[in-house]
Parts: C-alpha cells; structure tokens; sequence
C-alpha cells in the first residue's frame, strides 16, 4: 500500500473523544452519540451530547432529574481514574484536575482536564 492510501492517524482531541466516549460506554452501557475535544494550553475540554441511557432518560421523563444528576456524578466520580489515565497518555501530560458535569435538557455534558503547565508556570493560572 503506498502512502497515498494509508488512514492519517487519529488527531489527540479525536483519540480523547474516543476515548472518553469508550470509557463511559464501559462504565454505563451506553456512551453517548457525540463528542467533540478542544484542547488550549493546559486545558481539555470534551463536550458530549446524547448521553443519557434509557432507564437516566426515562427517570429525566418522569420529573426526576435530580436524581439523574446525582447517578451521574456517581459515575463520573468512579471513572475519574480511567478518564484522567486515558487524557495523559494521550496528550503525554499529568493531569492536574478534573472536573465533570451533565445537563438534561439539552442531554449534554462535559469533563474537564487541567494539565500540569509545560513552563514552570505553578501560580495557578492557566496558559
């Protein structure tokens, strides 16, 4: 095969959502449809939409999307390790914090990596 007909390999924000998307199909049963990674500085970024599953939605349907938000943060409490392990190999970077949350109407959510600066940048801030 010559290199005109080989796949470009995967871009690191595609491979996050992947993988993000994978990770939380393993935890749940379900992933969601969509997901899209911006990565800034020492910042990831992924946002996923169609996440909830059939028995989350069917509880958001019958007025309790309290109780979704709180299986959800459930979850994304235990899969906090695998997330962060996947983000790092990825982008080669620590990552330094995590943070996730979920919306029901629009079904969307959002996990958040903070990477250790490539400076020594150590005040806090980001960039």
């Amino acid at each position: 095969m010559d290199d005109l007909t080989q796949q470009a390999p995967e871009s690191v924000p595609a491979a996050i959502s992947t993988a993000i998307v994978q990770c939380t199909r393993e935890y749940t049963g379900r992933g969601p449809t969509k997901a899209r990674t911006t990565i800034s500085d020492d910042l990831v970024a992924v946002v996923l939409q169609d996440t909830l599953t059939k028995g989350e939605r069917s509880l958001a349907d019958s007025g309790k999307s309290d109780m979704v938000i709180d299986i959800r943060r459930c979850f994304q409490t235990t899969m906090r390790e695998a997330m962060t392990k996947r983000v790092e190999a990825l982008t080669g970077r620590k990552v330094i914090a995590f943070m996730s949350d979920n919306h029901i109407e629009p079904d969307m959510g959002v996990e958040i990596f903070v990477l250790e600066p490539l400076s020594g940048n150590h005040d806090g801030s980001i960039g």
